[in-house]
């Protein structure tokens, strides 16, 4: 049969019923914006969410763990595989916390090309002077330009200029908490006891913020040189050594091959960060869910439509296989006029979907936790886009075939004869 008359029949048949063809592309407009929107949004959101900690993390950590000695002097005296050896009162071992060799340790790091970069860190417990009174805190020296361009850090300034720390000596960035507690203002001198009991005044040069309120209350950030001063340590003193890599899939393994290489006790994120993995996956799950059912369900207004639109046509039906139509051709009318709903509704959708998207992008979202943050985050991801309209025409189609199944077997005679 002539392709071109039975799209004609197809788009008649379709405005004869233009009030219910409008609502059945409504419900697949509506369900495909708030499918774009929702996905959109919520990769937003994880996105955020994950960068609090996981950009601010590195890929893996080398360090030095206080842990007891893994083999003790008495198993190696007495080694008797019909005894047993029963040690009380274990006590770490006197290992440390510096890393030796860390010289030799980074220069063989920035050789592997599967390494995007590395920061020297110093961590530190410290006392902060509020003038009788002592507040534990925590001291993180670090190296300024390599741990701004590998963490972000001064996007986490939120007062003062973080290049400050490195070119002001004896400088110290405190958390906005501790700041908040010691009523301390950028200029001012705070008094600093380290746990080997050194003192040494240091100059505020900025606040800084991470989103996370007990974090802030304690944890503050020097240059390399100033936290070695501070625990009156040499110039090649280290505690950790923070490492990026091209590829963070890559951490586990190369976390075990460091391990040996350097005999260093070495974190990857994923370990370390696994619950935020853990509910990126379930708010992803639920944002897809949430979309498809809105989808699901515009499919089924669908396929209602469809189906009183041949309850109400079984005269032109019949009329029609009994001028020559055969089962395809009715088959093929009823799932173009399906399509049409599906195609144009979703592409509405898409449009409506980036409006909407846009709209959330620039409402302002402004809280005291997150200083960097002034819009809801939104991620235009096109995959979204591609993802929605698939699945509109998918859910469309079938939403059309089965009624179309059903108006294709319909038996002329009996219509007429019934008539």
């Amino acid at each position: 049969m002539n392709l071109k008359l039975l799209y004609e029949i197809s788009f008649s048949l379709l405005m004869a019923r233009w009030k219910q063809t409008l609502v059945a592309a409504i419900g697949v407009t509506f369900g495909i914006t708030m499918f774009v929107a929702l996905l959109s949004f919520m990769s937003g959101l994880n996105g955020l969410l994950d960068g609090l900690i996981l950009n601010r993390t590195a890929h893996i950590r080398l360090y030095n763990e206080i842990k007891p000695t893994a083999v003790q002097a008495v198993d190696q005296y007495y080694n008797n595989p019909q005894q047993h050896n029963f040690i009380h009162s274990v006590k770490p071992n006197n290992k440390g916390l510096k890393i030796r060799n860390s010289e030799a340790i980074i220069d063989a790091l920035k050789k592997d090309n599967r390494i995007l970069g590395i920061a020297p860190k110093i961590n530190t417990q410290v006392f902060y002077q509020v003038g009788t009174i002592n507040l534990t805190g925590s001291i993180n020296g670090v190296d300024v330009y390599e741990e701004n361009r590998l963490f972000k850090f001064g996007d986490y300034v939120v007062k003062g200029n973080y290049i400050d720390l490195q070119n002001t000596p004896n400088s110290i960035i405190l958390g906005i908490g501790a700041a908040q507690t010691m009523l301390v203002n950028i200029g001012d001198i705070v008094n600093i006891t380290s746990i080997n009991g050194n003192k040494i005044p240091l100059k505020v040069v900025g606040y800084f913020q991470s989103g996370i309120q007990d974090i802030d209350k304690v944890q503050s950030y020097t240059s390399l040189k100033t936290a070695q001063k501070i625990l009156g340590e040499s110039n090649n003193y280290l505690t950790d050594i923070q490492v990026k890599l091209n590829n963070i899939l890559w951490a586990p393994e190369m976390a075990k091959e460091m391990q040996r290489q350097f005999d260093l006790d070495a974190l990857d994120i994923q370990t370390a960060n696994s619950q935020f993995e853990t509910g990126s996956k379930v708010r992803n799950i639920i944002s897809y869910s949430v979309g498809i059912t809105l989808l699901i369900v515009a499919g089924f207004g669908i396929y209602n439509i469809l189906n009183m639109m041949i309850y109400e046509k079984m005269d032109t039906i019949a009329i029609m296989k009994a001028t020559g139509f055969n089962g395809k051709d009715v088959k093929r009318i009823f799932i173009s006029i399906a399509l049409s709903i599906g195609i144009f509704g979703g592409l509405f959708g898409l449009l409506f979907g980036f409006g909407l998207s846009v709209l959330i992008d620039n409402a302002p979202f402004e809280t005291a936790s997150l200083p960097t943050i002034k819009t809801f985050p939104v991620t235009y991801n096109p995959l979204f886009y591609i993802v929605g309209i698939i699945f509109s025409i998918v859910t469309t189609y079938f939403a059309g075939y089965f009624p179309s199944k059903k108006a294709s077997k319909i038996d002329p005679v009996v219509i007429i004869r019934g008539k």
